[in-house]
């Protein structure tokens, strides 16, 4: 089974002015002559760390990693104007052209797959090839799974904490009950609901919950970004038409993809997978068993790493 590569420190950071609001963290490591890779963390509102370069053969790759608007070591924390997806899609863009990048591979889970496909239905010719894990098509279903009706018949202990935190007349519509709170003016208000709401998403992110993911998920800093980005961008269908993501994949037919999914994600259902590889040729799926959404579970990390270097090979025998 692979594992992580060793831990490695950026060779170069960047930190580049994307509008008169925001200003995007960004690094680079391993080979600088490499294959550019750019890692896309989820969330939305979800950040980099030290992990996020340790899927790729350092080697082989150029490895890009950079914090989305308003979260991570980007700034401003938590910023929530001037933030939609297609600010993001631009900020990619943005980020290809500063470091001199033709075309790259794309790495993303969950949101982070979300945003590589519509970077890639944006802009198919500087795309090289996706690795995609817990996909998340930003359905209707799909928000309606985890905030309404699905995984808190799983979870229902986790869930109970969840909505306790709301009044039970608010209740019936929890992303707006959640919205009020953290956009609210009262400080207290927000980091209570932040830490209520990043809970529920750690406690369900992996096949065994994890104190240490918990913990990470409800650290201050990481909450109230995660919380109060995601909760706009769920509030605004992640600023994309139902089903957007299915019915452009004509405009990729041709980008080979590595998809992995763990088959007891509770927070992106396997569902959403199968849809995704139904409607992409050049797709391969793979179903991780004992794995639920996160990157970390062991299952998960070396389906991965095969992936990433399987699709060195590939991108290495084409030229």
């Amino acid at each position: 089974m692979q594992i992580l590569y060793p831990e490695l420190k950026p060779y170069i950071r960047h930190n580049i002015k994307v509008s008169d609001l925001h200003e995007l963290y960004v690094d680079e490591a391993g080979n600088e002559d490499g294959i550019p890779i750019l890692f896309v963390h989820g969330g939305p509102g979800g950040a980099c760390d030290a992990s996020s370069r340790r899927f790729y053969d350092p080697a082989v790759y150029r490895i890009i990693t950079f914090d989305q608007r308003g979260c991570g070591r980007s700034t401003p924390h938590g910023e929530l104007n001037q933030n939609t997806t297609q600010d993001l899609i631009a900020d990619m863009e943005a980020i290809r052209n500063y470091i001199n990048v033709d075309s790259w591979v794309l790495f993303g889970g969950s949101w982070g797959s979300t945003l590589s496909l519509l970077y890639a239905q944006a802009f198919p010719a500087r795309v090289r090839a996706l690795i995609l894990r817990g996909i998340f098509l930003c359905r209707q279903c799909d928000f309606d799974w985890l905030y309404k009706g699905g995984a808190n018949r799983v979870f229902p202990d986790y869930w109970n904490e969840f909505v306790g935190h709301i009044p039970e007349a608010e209740r019936d519509d929890l992303i707006q009950a959640y919205h009020c709170r953290l956009t609210g003016d009262d400080e207290l208000a927000r980091m209570a609901a932040a830490k209520h709401w990043a809970a529920w998403e750690g406690n369900c992110s992996k096949l065994r919950p994890s104190k240490e993911t918990l913990a990470s998920f409800t650290k201050p800093h990481n909450a109230l970004a995660l919380s109060r980005i995601e909760i706009h961008y769920f509030m605004n269908k992640g600023f994309v038409d139902e089903n957007h993501i299915l019915d452009n994949m004509h405009l990729i037919k041709d980008v080979p993809g590595r998809i992995v999914h763990g088959r007891y994600d509770m927070v992106c259902p396997l569902d959403n997978a199968l849809a995704l590889h139904q409607q992409w040729q050049e797709s391969e799926l793979h179903i991780v068993r004992e794995s639920g959404h996160s990157a970390s579970e062991p299952g998960t990390v070396d389906a991965l790493i095969r992936a990433t270097q399987d699709i060195a090979k590939k991108l290495e025998s084409v030229n």
